[in-house]
């Protein structure tokens, strides 16, 4: 166990689903939903003290319970990423000041926790300052491990916002999972999860399927359908889905460090763009301390 986090008592049980709650948020930010229908929780024991989140680019039900959200809602698009990319990375962290002081987490919760504190509506994925800047919520945010956010995890959000390129719409559901009796707790307090997804559907082929990695150092990963995301996370990201398309997972990119794969056609157009954009970041700050540094 990481330092600072604890056994919490509390029993979560996701992968027994005994009825269907709806996530309240559809009727604030339908725009960011799939069909404009919120996630449904398939468990109760995660719908007690839930409170729906409505930000620029993304949505969240965040859970007092867990004080963590249980998922983040996107829709991503060709145009959204594109402005997304030209949108320079601003780290600031804060509590959401929406949530009761007694049901949300806090900065100090994350203090010598020995975790990350990880994004579950990416900030690469923001397409303006103020959205991106809302993404450092920690309503939006998980204890996530540190080689696993940085590694593989990395790795899957680059590579969905490579796919939203490719096929110009995307929806994505990400969240938590909290498998067993029990969860570790950072602080007493944040629940720590077990796994993480990442559920995305295509509305215009009608194809959908997830990435599920573990919140762990060990790296590994896999693509599910809906319906086996569904047992296991509690949650059905997608309630409109088709049953055809939810038993059927969807063919999604393997997931590789600054999505250097390449594509059939031979190219790496994905790294080749994020490799000018590197330089161009560079050669910014290198003139900004200069003229810092002159004046």
């Amino acid at each position: 166990m990481m330092q600072g986090a604890y056994r919490y008592s509390v029993v979560l049980l996701l992968g027994c689903a005994i009825s269907s709650a709806p996530a309240h948020a559809a009727e604030s930010c339908p725009e960011l939903f799939a069909g404009g229908r919120a996630p449904v929780l398939a468990n109760p024991r995660l719908a007690p003290n839930t409170t729906p989140l409505c930000f620029e680019a993304f949505a969240v039900l965040f859970s007092g319970v867990s004080r963590t959200p249980l998922y983040a809602a996107e829709r991503l698009t060709r145009a959204s990423i594109g402005a997304a990319r030209r949108v320079d990375r601003a780290d600031a962290f804060h509590e959401e000041d929406r949530l009761p002081d007694r049901s949300r987490s806090e900065l100090s919760d994350y203090v010598r926790s020995g975790y990350d504190r990880g994004h579950m509506a990416p900030a690469g994925d923001m397409p303006t300052a103020t959205a991106q800047a809302q993404s450092f919520s920690l309503a939006n945010i998980v204890p996530q491990d540190r080689t696993s956010n940085r590694g593989i995890w990395a790795a899957i959000e680059e590579s969905v916002r490579r796919l939203a390129l490719r096929r110009g719409e995307i929806y994505v559901v990400t969240g938590p999972v909290f498998a067993g009796d029990s969860a570790a707790a950072i602080n007493g307090r944040v629940l720590v999860p077990t796994q993480i997804y990442k559920a995305v559907y295509d509305p215009t082929r009608g194809e959908a399927a997830a990435y599920l990695a573990g919140n762990d150092d060990v790296g590994d990963w896999r693509v599910v359908s809906i319906a086996t995301l569904q047992q296991a996370a509690g949650l059905d990201p997608f309630p409109g889905l088709p049953e055809t398309s939810r038993a059927k997972a969807m063919s999604l990119p393997e997931p590789r460090e600054f999505s250097r794969d390449r594509n059939r056609s031979g190219t790496d157009d994905g790294f080749q763009a994020w490799a000018k954009r590197e330089v161009y970041r560079v050669l910014h700050r290198l003139w900004r301390d200069l003229m810092r540094a002159i004046f």
